[in-house]
């Protein structure tokens, strides 16, 4: 599913994500975040720590489990938007991690199954990002 459809559930599922943080009690920071280097979904706040959170929502499993397409090239890509916000925010220091909620969304009016995977890989970068 590509274009407009998939674009509307990507953001669909990019809501839905917010709310199920929300009511785990996370603080959201920002939504659709982007720079030179990329966007990310969501920021959000657990606790003291800053949580760079990609969401990926799908109809169907049908071309595999959600997560795997978080690929080690868009894990690269995420890491480096993450650490301009982090830099720009003076937080370099901050504690933080990468999560990934998949969201399997198989029809109109039924509930979306939600997969929240903490801490889904780590900071994957040229650089150094975390002590």
């Amino acid at each position: 599913m590509g274009g407009w459809v998939g674009k509307l559930l990507g953001n669909k599922g990019e809501r839905t994500a917010a709310r199920y943080l929300r009511k785990q009690g996370y603080k959201i920071l920002s939504r659709q975040y982007s720079n030179r280097a990329g966007e990310i979904d969501l920021i959000a706040l657990d606790s003291e720590t800053v949580v760079f959170v990609e969401v990926k929502t799908r109809s169907s499993a049908r071309h595999g489990d959600p997560v795997d397409a978080v690929s080690v090239e868009k894990q690269r890509r995420l890491t480096r938007t993450a650490l301009i916000w982090l830099k720009a925010k003076g937080l370099l220091e901050q504690r933080s991690r990468f999560d990934v909620i998949a969201i399997l969304w198989p029809e109109q009016g039924r509930k979306p199954e939600i997969r929240h995977y903490q801490s889904a890989f780590e900071p994957n970068s040229q650089g150094q990002m975390f002590a």
